[in-house]
């Protein structure tokens, strides 16, 4: 049996903006042998301009968004193949329609101070989401609750350790 028929079907690596989430969520993904998705993709155009312009998004705006990624879970887990996908899911409310959308579902939470995001968002080009925006996204991040299989692991760790730390979580819980 391979170890990545034993994970979970779908691993979201969570977290504000800067966190680190699509570089550990594609070295997660290359660990377990199943495809990355980059949830900043599924946003629409106007999101974009939105952000780009400095205005953070609400639940309106980020109501498509949702659905599409929860589209994307159910085929992931409905068709086997998996997946690992890197998205903020700052809120409890979203990760349950991701949980709904899939059986077995984890979240990996990658928790980091205020000032380092903004300096790891500062720090990086071709991205429409500005510093700026750190606040808003500190505001509305619900960390994980006890009842949402997870782990919250530090985002300030080197990201080999981090991938380390998440693969024993999904082996865990998974």
């Amino acid at each position: 049996m391979r170890a990545a028929s034993r994970v979970p079907p779908v691993v979201v690596v969570m977290g504000v903006s800067g966190s680190g989430k699509s570089t550990v969520g594609r070295l997660l993904a290359d660990r377990l042998a199943v495809p990355f998705v980059e949830a900043d993709e599924f946003h629409s155009a106007a999101n974009r301009a939105k952000m780009a312009a400095g205005r953070p998004l609400d639940d309106e705006d980020r109501r498509p968004w949702l659905l599409s990624l929860a589209d994307w879970i159910q085929e992931a887990t409905g068709s086997g193949r998996g997946g690992v996908m890197a998205c903020s899911a700052l809120k409890y409310e979203y990760r349950d329609l991701f949980r709904r959308a899939g059986a077995g579902v984890l979240f990996v939470h990658l928790a980091l101070n205020r000032a380092s995001a903004e300096r790891r968002i500062a720090g990086r080009g071709g991205h429409f989401m500005p510093a700026r925006l750190a606040d808003s996204q500190y505001d509305t991040l619900e960390p994980l609750r006890p009842d949402e299989p997870g782990v919250t692991l530090d985002a300030a760790a080197d990201p080999q350790t981090i991938v380390d730390q998440a693969s024993s979580a999904v082996r865990a819980i998974g």
